[in-house]
Parts: C-alpha cells; structure tokens; sequence
C-alpha cells in the first residue's frame, strides 16, 4: 500500500507531482492512500520517495484544469477520484469526453460546485468597516461550501485595489493592503466584525430597488441559499418582503401607472407624423423614451410590445450600444434586464466599470422576431431597421454627449459607425467618431451565451471583460 501525504487540502501540485510518479511506476489506485498532514513529504513511510522526475506523458485538454477545481472541492475523496481518472485516462483515451461515465460526472460535478461556490463568495461578501483603525480598513465574515478563498481573492484585489481589507473564513484568511495579497491560517466565527452603520444604507438600498411583482422564492433561493444569509445585511429584510410580496403585488397593480407630460406625448405624436423627421428633434431623453413608442419609421412596431429607449445618466461618460431589445426587454420597457443583461452586469462588475454610470442602449429600439408556438424567436435587424432607427441613436448621442461609445456586435457597430467593421480584428483600438466621441468595438453579450465549448466560452468573456476595461480606461 501507498501512503500520499499532501501539504494541504489545496495541494494540487503535491498531488500531481505524486500521481505522475505513481502512474509512472504503474501503481495501481486500490493501492494509493491519500491523506494531509501539513509536512508535505508527498511519501509515507511505507514507500520509498520518488526519484528523479518520471518522463511527462499526455493527458486530454482541460484535464489539469478539471483537476485544479476538484482538489479544491471538500469531498474527501477528491485526489483518489483523480488519480482514478489519471489511471484509466492511460487505457481508456476517451474517456474525459464520455459525461456519463461515473467518474466523469462525479468529477466534473464538483468542478461546477467549486466554480458555484467561487461566484457565490463574489456575491455574497460583505466588507465592514473596522473601528479605531489606524488606517481605514474592511474585514468581511465569509463561510465558502469549498476551498476557494485562495482562488477567488484575486477578484476582490481587482474590484477593491484601492482599499485595505480582509476576508476572514475557517479555512484561510485573505488580506490585502493595496499593493499585496497574503493568506493567513483561517479564523475562529467569534473574530467576525460586528456590524456597522454602514449596512443601514445597504439595507435601505436593497430594500428601494425589491420587485414583489417578479419575486420568485425559489428562485431567489437558488441564487441566495439561506446558508449564506447569516452573513448578508439584507437578509434579515427577506422573509417580511416575502410574506408582504403579494400585497405590495396588488396594491401596484391598483395604482395608475405613470404617464409622459403632456407636451412630450404631443412632441412624440408629431414627430410620429413627420416622415422626414428633419425638424423638432428631441431635447431631452423623456421625450425620446416617449417618442421610440409612436416611432413608424419603419415596421417593427407593429409585432413589438413597445418601443425601449435607452436608460442611464443624461450625461454619461461611458454609452454602450446593444443590437435591439430582446424578449424580456421588450415586455420590461428596459435595455439589457434579459440573459444578455446579466453577463454585462457580470462583466462590466469583473471589468471595475459602474453600470450606474453608463448610459445603455441599442441601435434598434423594437423588437424583431418571429413567432414559432407561444415562443417569439430573435431575428437579426436588417441594414434598413439600423438605418430607420440610426435617428434616435443620433438624439442619444446629442443629449448624452459620451466621451467613449462602446459597440456591441455587428449591428451596433453598424448603428454607432454606420459602416461595417470586424470586431475580431478591431478590438481593443478606440476609433474617432464625427461627434469627437471615441468608438470601440467588441462582442455582444448574447454572443458570449451561445459559444459551446466551455474553453473559448471563457477566453471569450476574458476578451470582453478586457474590451470593458480598455473603454472604461478612456474615460477615466
């Protein structure tokens, strides 16, 4: 029998250096124990140390990447099920491709519960500011399902560079002091900071910006499991806005729902009239919001819900131009709230780049579709919707006057440039526009939805992320 001793419960380079030896001298899996005792000295003494390093020998693409995320999952049989894999990927060199094979799936199960429990911790991570300090400093009390505070630090040294804080878990501590990170042995909960006055703010935010209308628990649960909520500020508002959800629900329906001046609705309808649109341009974004609304330029609206405006500051450094509005939009009345909505909020969170600072918008302001059954299906605008539309994208920019336009996808790019340009080649590059605005180019969000394989999935949202900072960059 064969004893592996790994230096910790992360030990991902032990444990591989330890299973290229093992599988090199063809030592089977029933044969290995694997265990952590904090030495490190990889052999027990029930076997001989290793000799000189064993010849390097092929394993499938994404295999070692598997292998990263799994050892940081808590079960204890990770490294086993590993070297299990290591063993039979030498016979069987299908195998990583077959997801229902045992081992596979059971391996590939914890890797997504590794990476849920890595998004959760940048979600759910709450910084307190600590009192009597010398120099202003956050700590934050988090409990991660797995070990991935060591991976996921990284993610707040980019999103808070420029603060002194901690993250304090049992497993490890995270510090960073603007210009180094460090790790320290894990905390005991009763070191967790107490709170302060800061999470009355945060509570009356989350509080103002809850929808009883589209709450859906289980949902909700879902994405905030209750095991993280002792941990949240907020949560102690969930269960009242729960039970006081269908109430609010109805009393909102019994309201009126609000409605444009009057001079702004008579703007749009004139304008609605005026084919030429040469003359009376809007002023003002209320009256664009309700002019798309009595927009027939062109056909889309007769299939559409409503028009969808743009949506952010009046003048806003930074505006980001989408395609059109999708399902979701065009019954919301809002820009990007649909699955496109959520990969920008990620990346522009991931790129350091505050949404509530940009203005959002699309080049065509009604949805194009086709209906198959109950289900409206996207279709593409064509050259003459972006052209049709290109009136009330021209009224944003005057209004808005951005310093940077961000062009997401060929049909913005069309709708901001109003020629052809390949975003492959041209990303990262700001162009000058006529109205002394600079333009870049890059993927629309939807595009990143619907990459399959899951390597060019992510080394394309790492590109739009670095697309986002490039912009952000020419504004600061």
């Amino acid at each position: 029998m064969r004893i592996v001793r790994l230096a910790s419960e992360i030990d991902f380079a032990g444990w591989r250096q330890a299973a290229r030896a093992l599988r090199t001298e063809g030592v089977s899996p029933e044969e290995v124990i694997w265990t952590v005792d904090g030495e490190g000295d990889l052999f027990g003494d029930e076997a001989s140390a290793p000799g000189p390093s064993p010849p390097a020998f092929a394993v499938p693409k994404g295999f070692l990447d598997l292998a990263q995320e799994v050892v940081l999952h808590r079960s204890g049989e990770r490294f086993a099920l590993l070297y299990r894999l290591l063993w039979r990927l030498g016979r069987e060199a299908e195998l990583f491709h077959m997801a229902t094979d045992p081992d596979v799936a059971k391996a590939k199960a914890m890797a997504k519960g590794v990476s849920l429990a890595s998004h959760k911790m940048t979600a759910f991570v709450r910084f307190r500011l600590v009192e009597d300090a010398e120099e202003e400093s956050y700590v934050a009390w988090f409990e991660p399902p797995h070990r991935v505070t060591e991976a996921t630090a990284p993610f707040f040294v980019r999103r808070f560079s420029n603060m002194n804080w901690s993250i304090l878990t049992p497993d490890v501590c995270a510090h960073w002091d603007r210009s180094q990170l460090r790790f320290t042995p894990g905390a005991d909960p009763a070191d967790a900071p107490r709170e302060d006055e800061l999470e009355e703010y945060w509570r009356t935010y989350y509080a103002s910006i809850f929808n009883p209308a589209r709450l859906k628990v289980a949902a909700m649960q879902r994405e905030m499991p209750k095991r993280y909520w002792r941990n949240l500020p907020e949560a102690r508002l969930i269960p009242e806005m729960i039970a006081s959800a269908e109430s609010r629900t109805a009393a909102m329906f019994r309201q009126a729902p609000s409605e444009p001046s009057r001079r702004v609705v008579r703007q749009a309808q004139r304008l609605s009239r005026d084919a030429s649109f040469e003359e009376g341009a809007p002023t003002t974004l209320e009256e664009i919001a309700a002019g798309v609304d009595f927009c027939r330029r062109c056909e889309l609206w007769r299939d559409a819900t409503q028009g969808v405006a743009g949506e952010g500051p009046a003048k806003a450094k930074l505006m980001f131009v989408g395609e059109q509005p999708g399902d979701q939009e065009d019954l919301a009345g809002q820009p990007f709230v649909g699955p496109a909505g959520k990969v920008l909020d990620r990346a522009l969170t991931d790129a350091g780049v505050p949404r509530g600072e940009t203005y959002v918008t699309n080049a065509v302001k009604h949805f194009r579709h086709e209906l198959r059954g109950k289900r409206r299906i996207h279709q593409t605008p064509t050259a003459g919707h972006v052209s049709a539309c290109r009136w009330w994208l021209d009224a944003e920019r005057r209004i808005v006057r951005p310093r940077v336009i961000v062009a997401l996808g060929a049909t913005a790019v069309q709708g901001v440039f109003g020629k052809t340009i390949p975003i492959g080649k041209n990303r990262g590059q700001a162009f000058q526009l006529p109205d002394q605005a600079q333009g870049v180019v890059t993927y629309h969000p939807s595009f990143l939805l619907r990459v399959p394989d899951a390597e060019a999935k992510a080394k394309a949202y790492g590109d739009f992320v670095e697309d986002l900072k490039f912009a952000w960059s020419l504004v600061v």
